[in-house]
């Protein structure tokens, strides 16, 4: 049992230091409460209540498409280790697996799904700027709230 005392020792030493700093904090800290203490703190964002943005499908696109590079990578491996053993038609296998994800990849690309930032080119022939957030989605839930002004496209 004495070689569990300088355990428990340490361990009442601990709780002590740490009730003790406590009660002093209590103690003799200032006690000024004033509105931005007392407010949320967010990574330094103030608290505001604006609606919800959405996230753009091209987000999820991207993501999906970084998905299925993944399990194309997974499939590639165990291919690749029996290579040998599946011979012919685990090549043409492989060959129109990896085609039909190179496929989507170069969809994507067509599509503008990788054309981040404010030099990005609409190659999508859907968007026009006479279809803005305004008019293609409905907004569910916003009474109440105030009025999201949103910036026409070629005002």
């Amino acid at each position: 049992m004495e070689q569990y005392l300088p355990i428990l020792t340490l361990g009442v030493l601990g709780i002590l230091f740490v009730l003790l700093s406590i009660i002093a904090s209590k103690l003799f800290a200032p006690q000024r409460n004033t509105l931005a203490k007392s407010a949320p703190y967010e990574c330094g964002i103030t608290d505001t209540v604006d609606a919800p943005e959405r996230f753009p499908v091209k987000f999820y696109l991207v993501a999906m498409l970084f998905i299925m590079f993944d399990i194309e990578i997974v499939f590639l491996y165990p291919w690749a280790v029996e290579n040998r053993a599946l011979g012919a038609f685990g090549l043409v296998a492989m060959l129109i697996f990896a085609g039909i994800f190179f496929l989507s990849f170069v969809y994507e690309l067509a599509l503008g799904g990788l054309n981040w930032g404010p030099g990005r080119k609409v190659l999508d022939p859907i968007r026009t700027p006479t279809r803005t957030s305004t008019n293609t989605i409905r907004r569910v839930g916003l009474e109440g709230r105030r009025e999201l002004v949103t910036p026409e496209v070629g005002a």
